[in-house]
């Protein structure tokens, strides 16, 4: 009776723990929120071209924090006909990852923030592009319609050409987000955000995408874009601008 009495009293305890330990996390963590972008084009006959373009962005809530996680990715090959055959040419691939952690100042949206990015870009004159940074967010306005939300802070760039020389410089980063929902089912976006370098001969690196969403059904969207790269320290045979315009299809879970 005795050990029945123990095993009992022990399932309750292991129960209530469980318990607990599930209303923690729940309220811990508010919200998990993924986006799935992709986008192909293919072309056949005199031209065969396959582009492919991907993005996984993931936001998540907690008491304390507000998190951003992201992944970008192009792919483009061209296969050209020539005397001796058939011969594919890779003419665009770049991998972006960043990942951004606001801890929350208060219930409205100022926030102190700690940002890290990764960019290989194969034609880009860069073997690698990357920065961290730390900073103040906040946001200038925001309605049931619209808002316009910012980051500034000082940072650290680290950049290596494909020459081998590297580039390392302290940098001050501003990151601007605007959303106008143009009605029930459609979206406007503007990102835009700059890293700004002082030091001469360094690069200063600014990015932005303009961007319309609108709802297929569910959870499916279609996004219209226009991304814009540009460095303004690159080889002498490499453009300053880099500009991306693309149809993609957004899964939202």
């Amino acid at each position: 009776m005795k050990v029945s009495k123990l095993s009992v009293l022990g399932l309750m305890v292991l129960g209530s723990l469980q318990v607990t330990a599930e209303e923690v996390i729940s309220k811990s963590v508010e919200s998990i929120h993924a986006e799935a972008e992709l986008g192909v084009i293919l072309t056949t006959g005199n031209t065969e071209t396959a582009s492919y373009k991907g993005k996984l962005t993931v936001k998540q809530d907690t008491l304390k924090w507000s998190n951003k996680y992201l992944l970008d990715a192009l792919y483009k090959e061209d296969k050209l006909d020539s005397g001796a055959g058939e011969k594919t040419t890779v003419t665009a691939e770049k991998y972006f990852a960043s990942i951004q952690g606001d801890y929350k100042l208060n219930e409205e949206h100022s926030a102190l923030f700690m940002y890290g990015s990764y960019a290989d870009d194969r034609f880009s004159g860069f073997k690698h592009q990357s920065s961290v940074a730390v900073g103040y967010s906040d946001q200038i306005f925001g309605s049931g319609q619209s808002y316009l939300n910012y980051n500034l802070g000082p940072g650290y760039t680290f950049n290596e050409a494909d020459s081998g020389a590297k580039d390392d410089s302290l940098m001050v980063r501003l990151a601007m987000a605007y959303q106008y929902q143009l009605s029930e089912h459609a979206k406007f976006n503007q990102d835009i955000s700059t890293e700004l370098v002082f030091e001469e001969g360094s690069n200063s690196q600014t990015k932005s995408e303009t961007a319309v969403t609108a709802k297929l059904m569910g959870d499916l969207s279609l996004k219209a874009s226009y991304s814009i790269t540009h460095n303004s320290e690159v080889a002498d045979d490499k453009d300053n601008m880099d500009t991306i315009t693309s149809i993609s299809v957004v899964y939202l879970f």
